[in-house]
C-alpha cells in the first residue's frame, strides 16, 4: 500500500512504541472512534493509547505516534496556528508554516505539529501565544 504522494512529507511508519515499547498495527480508526472516520485507518499501539493517523489513500502516517498528553498539545497548537492563516487574507498557511519554522530555527520540511515531540510542541505554544508571531518574519 506503500503510495508516494505529491507534496506529502513522509514521516517513518512506526513499528513500536516511544511509550510502553509494545507492538504497533496498521487498523481501522474505529479501534479508537467506535467507528470510522475520515479515511478510516491508523496506526495504534496495542498496549496503550497511542496512535496516529494517516494521509488519505496511503499508509504514510501524519506524524508521530502520540499519546493524549501530545494529542493535546497538537490541539492546542493548532488553535493558536490555524485562525492566522485561515483568518487572514495576508497569510497563506505556507507562509505560516514557513515563518513559525524560522521562528523555531528549524527548516521548513520539518515543521509540521504531527512531527513534533513535546518539547517542540512546547516551544511551538510560547510562540504561538504571542499576538504578533507571524509579522515580519519571512516564510522562505
Amino acid at each position: 500500500m506503500r503510495k508516494m504522494i505529491n507534496m506529502i512529507n513522509i514521516y517513518p511508519i512506526p513499528t513500536s512504541c516511544p511509550y510502553c515499547s509494545s507492538s504497533v498495527v496498521f487498523t481501522s480508526n474505529a479501534a479508537i472512534y467506535g467507528k470510522e472516520y475520515g479515511n478510516g485507518r491508523c496506526y495504534k499501539c496495542t498496549s496503550c493509547d497511542a496512535y496516529v493517523g494517516v494521509h488519505t489513500g496511503t499508509d504514510i502516517p501524519l506524524g508521530r505516534l502520540a499519546n493524549r498528553e501530545l494529542r493535546e498539545l497538537k490541539k492546542k497548537c493548532h488553535a493558536l496556528f490555524d485562525p492566522i492563516w485561515k483568518l487572514n487574507q495576508n497569510i497563506k498557511r505556507e507562509q505560516a508554516y514557513g515563518r513559525l519554522a524560522n521562528v523555531l530555527g528549524i527548516p521548513h520540511a520539518e515543521c509540521h505539529f504531527g512531527w513534533f515531540d513535546k518539547e517542540m510542541l512546547h516551544k511551538a505554544l510560547e510562540i504561538l501565544q504571542q499576538p504578533s508571531w507571524h509579522k515580519g518574519i519571512s516564510w522562505r
